[in-house]
C-alpha cells in the first residue's frame, strides 16, 4: 500500500472579470498547484494572483500547459507538427516561469493539460515533443504524467524527474487512458464515491478501470479538478479518506524511472 502522496488540483483557470472554481479554498487542500498559463484558460493577473496565494500556502507551482483554445477551454483536439507542439510548450513555461519568480518563487513541475494531455497520454511522439521542449527550458523540471500510458514511457526515455498522476474524479478506460468526458460516468461528482476510489486505488498500487480491472502503476500525486462544482468538496473528502486510511499528504519531490 502507498503511505504518502501528493494532491494537485488544475487552477487559475478565470480570466478578465470572468473566475472559475475557488482556487482559495483549494489552496488549502492540496499540495500542488497546475497553474494555467493563458491560452486554454487564465491570464497574467490571474496567473499572478494565484502563484501569490500557492506560495503564501507553501503549495508547489506547476505549469499547465494546454491549446490555444480559450472557447473550447483547451478540450478541443488540434494537430500541430512536433516542432510547434514544443514551442506551444515552451511559451506558456516561460510565462509561468517570470510570473513566479516576480512573486518569490518558481515553477517545480508541469503538466499537460485537457486534449493536449490526451492526445500524449495515447502517442509517445507527442509527449515526448511537449516534455523535451519544456527541458530544455528548465532541465531539472517535474513532469507529472498520467501514469501507466505513453507520456510515462515518453518521460522514462528522457530520463527526468517524473511523478505519477491518477485522477479522482474521472473514470479509467481499460487501456489507463480517462473515458472520454462525452460518455456516461467519466466524470466523478459524488465527494465519498471519489475519495473511497482514491484511496482504493493507493492501496491496490494500481488504476482501477472503469470495467473493474487493476492496471499496476507507480502512484505519486492525485489530481482533484478545479472546475467543477463539486471541486472543494471533493477535495476535502479526498483529504480526509486518505488520512483516515493513514496515508501522509506531502509535496512530491519527482523521481526517474527506467525505461519500459
Amino acid at each position: 500500500m502507498i503511505t504518502t502522496v501528493d494532491l494537485n488540483a488544475d487552477m487559475g483557470e478565470g480570466f478578465g472579470p470572468w473566475r472559475m472554481g475557488d482556487d482559495a479554498a483549494l489552496l488549502d487542500i492540496v499540495t500542488s498547484a497546475n497553474i494555467a498559463c493563458g491560452l486554454h484558460a487564465g491570464d497574467w493577473d490571474v496567473m499572478a494572483e494565484t502563484m501569490r496565494a500557492a506560495v503564501g500556502r507553501g503549495v508547489g507551482i506547476g505549469a499547465h500547459p494546454g491549446f490555444a483554445d480559450l472557447q473550447g477551454f483547451g478540450r478541443r483536439r488540434m494537430q500541430l507538427s512536433p516542432g510547434s507542439l514544443g514551442n506551444l510548450v515552451r511559451y506558456q513555461l516561460g510565462a509561468a516561469q517570470a510570473i513566479a519568480r516576480a512573486n518569490g518563487s518558481a515553477v517545480r513541475h508541469l503538466k499537460l493539460h485537457g486534449a493536449l494531455s490526451n492526445m500524449a497520454s495515447e502517442d509517445k511522439a507527442t509527449a515526448r515533443a511537449c516534455y523535451e521542449a519544456a527541458l530544455s527550458v528548465t532541465p531539472d523540471l517535474i513532469v507529472v504524467v498520467l501514469a501507466g500510458t505513453a507520456q510515462q514511457d515518453a518521460a522514462a526515455e528522457l530520463g527526468c524527474r517524473v511523478a505519477c498522476e491518477i485522477f479522482a474524479d474521472r473514470a479509467y478506460a481499460e487501456d489507463a487512458t480517462l473515458v472520454d468526458r462525452g460518455q456516461p460516468g467519466a466524470v466523478i461528482h459524488d465527494p465519498e464515491k471519489a475519495a473511497q476510489r482514491t484511496v482504493a486505488m493507493l492501496r491496490a498500487g494500481a488504476i482501477i478501470t472503469q470495467g473493474g480491472k487493476n492496471i499496476p502503476t507507480r502512484i505519486d500525486t492525485i489530481c482533484l479538478h478545479g472546475d467543477t462544482p463539486q471541486a472543494v468538496a471533493i477535495a476535502g473528502a479526498v483529504r480526509k479518506g486518505l488520512s483516515d486510511a493513514g496515508i501522509a499528504v506531502t509535496r512530491f519531490e519527482g523521481a526517474r524511472m527506467s525505461t519500459p
